[in-house]
């Protein structure tokens, strides 16, 4: 596999998601959690949604429980809570593993293609983010602790470009 066009994730209603469905836009992918502590960015993230939906970024959210379980609900429990509290509009795929042998194929692919500190390939904690550029491979890497308002002037690179 060679672009995350490759790829196909599955959405909430378990249909699958071709993602060359966003050839030609920027792509914020992101490992998620209902009942981290960093779930509040949930906000931030449709805000950049909002603000760059419209000039070309696709933000995507991922749905995880590997960590700490703090993501136990089912995928409509996950899409109701997201909604309701933080009015996510932004596509949210079905619940996956990101890290060790059962993780997603797009995440095996993400993870090589930015490798954490001292190339590490695994996902450390819920709220990683990786953007892809417009050719379809990952730019950067981002910390669950980057706040998602901290990514603008990167996402306003990107789409300019």
């Amino acid at each position: 596999m060679s672009t995350i066009y490759d790829f196909e994730a599955r959405g909430m209603d378990g249909k699958t998601v071709p993602l060359s469905r966003y050839k030609g836009k920027a792509m914020l992918i992101v490992n998620t959690a209902s009942a981290c502590g960093y779930t509040p960015q949930f906000g931030g993230l449709e805000e950049l949604h909002k603000a760059y939906g419209g000039k070309g970024l696709v933000v995507l959210g991922f749905p995880c429980n590997q960590f700490g379980s703090q993501d136990p609900g089912s995928n409509e429990e996950i899409a109701q809570f997201c909604q309701l509290n933080y009015g996510v509009s932004f596509p949210m795929m079905a619940k996956v593993d990101v890290n060790g042998a059962s993780a997603d194929p797009l995440w095996q692919w993400i993870t090589k293609e930015a490798p954490g500190l001292l190339g590490s390939t695994s996902v450390k904690w819920n709220f990683t983010k990786f953007l892809v550029g417009k050719g379809g491979h990952v730019i950067k890497r981002y910390a669950p602790a980057d706040a998602p308002a901290s990514l603008a002037k990167d996402i306003e690179a990107l789409l300019a470009a």
